[in-house]
């Protein structure tokens, strides 16, 4: 127990000092395997097996898919689609902020790459059109965490390999909560958007309206194949992912015509260089993961918060302080490798749905990532902005409090994460 002690001081020190989160687990599992005299061997072996899993696919496939969007004009027309239903409102660009990462989340998967894509194209728009600077961050910050909620989702990927659990359920699961934060975030928007008297856009004509559907429809297509035909069990989320790479790629070149031959190449390096750093990642977590495991700490931390009270909403309450603590530290894939394994045998002792635990934990790490002192979404939206960060936490208060309350709901209400994989064959 001293050598884990040890690990855990010098992965603590590490972050500390702003060490990469893969460098920070590896050095101090190495640390641990050095003062326990375990071969080093045995970092390769486990390494390996955290990375050899077929599912592991979805990852490349969907950050491929998110990169040919972007590439291939569906992002904008997904905007652009929005504008038609919500133009017309004060504060529309903040609205169709809101719409464009629900829509968006349903194919990209990832909070930073709607940060990165919407961010990059909404947060200049709003500034210029006279919206204050730290709310567009705020807002684009908040509605990322969206992503890896509504399907697909590759943090879902990753919970559903490590333990055992059905992906197809566990994106049908997130379709509620992805919606209930899509509709909380509205709220505030509201409030803000009249106080602050921001402008709106003059209604669209009918004419136009009909065109931009029309334009839209291929871009949107693609989440409907997506959900329908893994409900409908016609494909695998990982046979869905690489459908998703051939839509965006055929929709991108022959019929919308903006991915160029001499894209593809950063395309797929851009998608090499992300992909890469996930799965490497994923691959250390796991030799950290192990040790934790072969040294029994998920059934000792199980046992510590059971000693404390086994009362279903006590305990729910405290793996929630416990998430979000680490959410605002680590990053959320290597938390997500790191907390579930940790924190789901707790669960299942006090009767939570594997299910609603994994959904609800990994809403809780997403929350970190627009959560200080890290709050990766949160900081690059911030330097899209060209705005400190300090001044882009105080704006985003509105839209974590609907994310605490969502939260809330997703923990104590679990037929909202459920309901329907409960329908699924």
């Amino acid at each position: 127990m001293d050598s884990i002690l040890i690990m855990f001081a010098v992965f603590i020190f590490l972050l500390f000092i702003k060490v990469p989160i893969a460098f920070s687990l590896g050095v101090s599992a190495l640390v641990y395997l050095v003062l326990e005299g375990i071969p080093f061997n045995i970092v390769a072996e486990k390494m390996y097996a955290g990375m050899d899993s077929f599912t592991m696919v979805c990852i490349p496939s969907f950050i491929l898919a998110g990169n040919l969007m972007n590439t291939g004009g569906i992002t904008k027309r997904i905007v652009a689609f929005c504008n038609v239903f919500v133009g017309h409102v004060r504060g529309a660009l903040a609205y169709i902020n809101i719409l464009a990462s629900v829509l968006f989340a349903g194919i990209s998967g990832t909070a930073l790459a709607d940060v990165a894509s919407l961010g990059s194209m909404l947060i200049p728009a709003m500034e210029d059109e006279g919206y204050d600077t730290d709310f567009a961050v705020a807002i684009t910050a908040s509605t990322s965490v969206v992503g890896p909620i509504i399907p697909p989702s590759v943090p879902m990927v990753i919970a559903g390999t490590l333990t055992n659990l059905s992906i197809a359920k566990l994106f049908v699961g997130g379709i509620l909560p992805g919606i209930l934060l899509g509709i909380g975030f509205i709220l505030p928007t509201y409030i803000i958007s009249k106080r602050r008297n921001y402008p709106k856009h003059q209604k669209v004509d009918f004419a136009k309206k009909i065109a931009i559907i029309k334009d839209v429809i291929w871009a949107l297509l693609m989440p409907v194949i997506l959900m329908v035909g893994i409900l409908s069990g016609i494909f695998t989320p990982t046979e869905a992912s690489i459908v998703t790479v051939l839509y965006a790629f055929i929709v991108g070149i022959f019929v919308y015509r903006e991915i160029k031959i001499k894209d593809i190449k950063n395309i797929f390096k851009e998608t090499i260089i992300a992909s890469g750093s996930v799965i490497i990642l994923v691959g250390i977590a796991n030799l950290f993961a192990w040790i934790l495991t072969s040294q029994r700490v998920p059934q000792t931390i199980a046992s510590g918060i059971l000693g404390i009270t086994d009362n279903k909403i006590m305990v729910i309450l405290i793996m929630n302080i416990v998430l979000l603590f680490t959410g605002m530290f680590m990053e959320s894939i290597a938390a997500i490798i790191i907390m579930i394994p940790v924190l789901l045998p707790v669960a299942t002792q006090v009767g939570m749905d594997p299910i609603h635990f994994s959904i609800m934990a990994i809403l809780n790490l997403m929350i970190g990532l627009v959560t200080p002192p890290v709050g990766l979404c949160l900081t690059t939206a911030a330097q899209i902005g060209k705005i400190p960060t300090g001044k882009a936490i105080k704006a985003n208060t509105p839209f974590l409090i609907v994310l605490g309350i969502v939260l809330l709901l997703v923990s104590y209400v679990p037929s909202i994460t459920t309901l329907l994989p409960s329908l699924m064959k």
